[in-house]
């Protein structure tokens, strides 16, 4: 695919990974919708970023905002992508605390919500459009309409102690990685995923310094925390090469989560 002059949908795009997608694949001449929550630093990235990019705010267990996002990118130019990086945890808890407490059902549901139906409304309704969206016509483009990347965690394989929401969430968006691109393969649409380990996003500028150091020490190499841009030049080879279908690929340095 080429990103050049196509529009992509990011998710999440106004921070963090999302942010840093939004960047790289604006400064490849793509057009972007990034569409978030976050009304101030969305605005503030639209306009930096300028006329190639439209900030659609909005919530990804909203159909409306979704089916809004799409549109504002269907506006900018042929829908090509979805990078889906909305999500997060709001909280942890054990299956069963040590007083005996069992974990808040609301907050299990809230987390899987968030992620993994927040990650499948944003497939569907993107993969909709892009359907209607003719191939390039080239010789060459093996009728290749769209490309999507969600976005799980390398938690999805190895979740901790106290990650269980968190985990089954991630652990989901994995699993509907194949089943996705197997049901869009008929209509030209690939479907890949990302498991990132521990990136320096900025939800981690106000962690302990001993905690970042003692988390950067686990990764075999490079021992350091992630890079978002890294994240983003993944997306952008997954989105441009067209025989990747169907996977999961760790950003991790080589990590695996301990138990806790």
């Amino acid at each position: 695919m080429q990103i050049d002059g196509s529009s992509v949908l990011v998710t999440g795009g106004a921070s963090g990974l999302g942010e840093a997608t939004t960047r790289q694949l604006h400064a490849l001449g793509a057009f972007v919708a990034v569409f978030d929550r976050d009304e101030e630093r969305g605005r503030a990235l639209e306009a930096e970023l300028g006329s190639r990019v439209v900030f659609a705010p909005g919530d990804v267990l909203s159909t409306d905002d979704t089916e809004r996002a799409v549109s504002g990118a269907c506006s900018l130019g042929p829908l090509r992508g979805l990078v889906a990086c909305a999500g997060g945890a709001r909280s942890s808890a054990r299956t069963v605390s040590r007083d005996g407490t069992p974990h808040d059902l609301g907050l299990f549901v809230d987390t899987v919500n968030l992620n993994l139906v927040g990650t499948f409304n944003s497939v569907r309704m993107a993969a909709a459009a892009m359907v209607a969206t003719p191939s390039s016509g080239t010789e060459d483009d093996d009728g290749e309409r769209g490309v999507i990347v969600t976005t799980a965690s390398i938690a999805g394989y190895e979740g901790q102690i106290g990650q269980i929401a968190y985990a089954s969430a991630k652990a989901g968006i994995i699993g509907m990685t194949l089943v996705a691109a197997r049901d869009l393969a008929a209509v030209g649409i690939r479907v890949n995923c990302i498991a990132p380990g521990t990136i320096g996003t900025r939800a981690w500028d106000q962690a302990p310094p001993d905690m970042k150091q003692a988390l950067a020490a686990k990764v075999p190499f490079p021992r350091r925390l992630g890079h978002p841009e890294e994240y983003a030049k993944l997306v952008q080879h997954l989105i441009e090469n067209r025989y990747l279908n169907g996977d999961v690929i760790r950003l991790d340095g080589g990590i695996r989560f301990d138990p806790k």
